[in-house]
């Protein structure tokens, strides 16, 4: 059975990174030349997982597990019980539960259907390139299996040089979202279960050998010097590949090995560094014999040094909130510029430098917007809750899900922190599972730093940091809600902060929920003036910790959540957000903006 196209090679890093496999993703897919697909396909509902039985439109071949499946019907039996051409339509990139009532609270298969024409020219290579889907993709071209993908957060890729036909093509896809104890995230999770092609997808062509990926950022430390990798595929991959950045006037050509790949390595005093107040981007060209690829690149380095996070080299205090994927106004998942633009905007007028994209990685729009923007990003995978972290097969699909997210962000001045884990129990499979990805993010991209949101111990007047996987992250991360989930908010000034670790702290979720436009006293609970209380308290605590380099309010905007069912006030909505869905900003915004101006 084809695999998903993820050929595995030996990546080289500078520094002392060692030797790894590494996903292989077209990096900066957008900048290829791409046929978008996205748009209106016809949908069916299979609420059983039916679609695989012959009876229903799918053929299966004699040879085992060939299948032949292409979206028609057999036309030489009455016997059909499943019809793509009289199917229901639906919007790519977009979830089903907000584009069909019907479908709101629907979990499990769904299959997509998309005729598209092209006539593939000699001596390409062509992809198909899917932005997301959740949770579950089985992917077919003309009938061909090309393969499967789990993890609804991430993109993934298959050739299809050998399936592509010249006019009409049909491209099929079954969407599941089911929920699973082994997957990650697990069965619970405090967001909306969004099902579908969330994402775009691309048609995309290259030469036959082309430059598949690259790695261009500031060597670790050093302000002067850009050090990276290219890597090249097809049968001709050793070649010359020149690297360009005219604005600080360097080129140099490189020749790769073997194996397609070369380390890149540049020196420059000229370089204006990328800053939340300067977003400075620089024009990076990429070229070889017959492929040549664009980018927008900052160079940073992020650091720390005891309990300071330094920015270029200078301290830097993160101010910021946590998003969610979340659209603004219309609900549902986030996929374009405008709501990445909404979400960002508000970020900044609540004066942001940072936000966390939580609990799983967001869209490239995203990340690339907040390299426009300048803000600082913590990217995360959702290992999130209950977690089988004694199974094999769980890490294997976590690594596999951080792997695709660096391997597509790799590039991004923005982020700073690579995050694998928030709120997860302590226990011994739990450590070695988080240390093993911990050591794997490092491997492969030691210019950043990683985190996880942890748990502190409450204890009388005090609250501390010792979880034992507090000594192999950069940066700790920490979630506490006094004054909504413990304490009363009054408590808040007098809690001593300890730590068993000389490390930056970012309070990574604080908050509490309140209904936009809902008042009263301050002692009623979802008015906006009990929200903004609890923050009021909160700020004369975060003032007196010693090692706190950061926060990331919880959460910007309120968001859907199964978990939330009172009526009236939550309607399936968390409500911790400090703008509505509906774009009103609550009181504890302006409350935190007043705080975020003193640091």
């Amino acid at each position: 059975m084809k695999k998903a196209y993820l050929f595995i090679f030996g990546l080289l890093l500078f520094g002392n990174a060692e030797i790894l496999a590494q996903v292989n993703l077209i990096q900066n897919v957008s900048a290829r030349k791409t046929v978008i697909l996205d748009g209106v396909w016809d949908s069916q509902v299979d609420v059983v997982g039916v679609g695989s039985l012959a009876r229903f439109g799918l053929i299966q071949d004699r040879k085992p597990t060939k299948f032949t499946y292409n979206g028609d019907n057999p036309r030489n039996t009455e016997l059909v019980e499943q019809d793509m051409d009289v199917a229901e339509k639906i919007n790519v990139p977009g979830d089903w539960n907000t584009q069909k009532e019907k479908l709101f609270l629907y979990e499990g298969n769904l299959w997509y259907r998309k005729k598209f024409a092209v006539i593939p020219q000699v001596n390409k290579r062509y992809f198909l390139y899917f932005g997301a889907v959740n949770y579950e993709a089985t992917v077919y071209l003309n009938g061909i299996k090309l393969g499967q993908h789990k993890g609804g957060f991430t993109p993934f890729q298959f050739e299809i040089t050998k399936e592509l036909k010249s006019g009409e093509n049909k491209l099929l896809v079954n969407a599941n979202n089911t929920r699973g104890e082994d997957n990650i995230p697990t069965k619970i999770a405090d967001w909306w279960n969004y099902g579908g092609i969330t994402r775009s997808v691309y048609l995309v062509e290259e030469p036959e050998t082309f430059i598949a990926d690259y790695f261009i950022q500031l060597e670790k430390g050093k302000l002067s010097e850009i050090k990276g990798w290219v890597k090249m595929s097809g049968s001709q991959k050793a070649q010359a590949v020149n690297v360009e950045i005219p604005e600080l006037g360097l080129k140099q050509s490189v020749q790769t090995d073997t194996t397609g790949y070369a380390v890149i390595n540049f020196s420059s005093k000229k370089i204006q560094h990328w800053t939340p107040q300067t977003p400075k981007l620089y024009d990076v060209t990429i070229s070889s014999a017959n492929d040549n690829v664009k980018d927008k690149i900052g160079f940073r380095t992020i650091e720390t040094r005891g309990t300071e996070i330094l920015l270029n080299g200078k301290p830097i205090f993160l101010k910021g909130a946590a998003i969610h994927e979340e659209a603004p106004f219309r609900t549902g998942r986030c996929y374009s510029e405008g709501d990445a633009r909404t979400l960002l905007t508000w970020a900044k007028e609540l004066g942001s430098n940072y936000i966390r994209l939580a609990h799983y990685p967001h869209n490239e729009v995203m990340t690339r917007m907040a390299d426009e923007m300048g803000l600082l990003v913590w990217s995360e995978v959702p290992i999130y809750w209950n977690v089988k972290f004694e199974k094999p097969e769980v890490y294997a699909n976590a690594e596999n899900q951080l792997l695709e997210n660096i391997s597509r962000d790799k590039n991004r001045a923005s982020i700073i922190l690579w995050s694998v884990a928030n709120e997860t129990n302590e226990s011994e499979p739990r450590l070695q599972f988080l240390k093993k990805l911990l050591e794997k993010t490092k491997s492969i991209d030691p210019t950043r730093l990683t985190t996880a949101a942890l748990l502190p111990k409450e204890g009388k007047g005090e609250f501390s940091l010792d979880d034992p996987l507090g000594e192999f992250v950069d940066v700790m991360g920490c979630n506490e809600y006094i004054g909504w989930y413990t304490l009363p908010a009054e408590l808040a000034s007098s809690i001593k902060w300890t730590s068993k670790y000389q490390k930056p702290l970012i309070i990574s979720e604080f908050g509490a929920e309140a209904v936009a436009g809902l008042h009263g006293k301050p002692d009623e609970i979802w008015t906006e003036e009990y929200q903004n209380r609890i923050f009021e308290n909160q700020v004369k605590m975060l003032n007196s910790i010693s090692f706190l380099q950061g926060t990331s309010v919880w959460v910007l905007m309120d968001f859907r959540s199964p978990l939330r069912l009172l009526p009236i006030k939550q309607d399936f909505f968390n409500r911790k957000g400090i703008v509505s869905e509906k774009g009103i900003k609550k009181m504890a915004f302006y409350t935190l903006k007043t705080w975020y101006e003193t640091k």
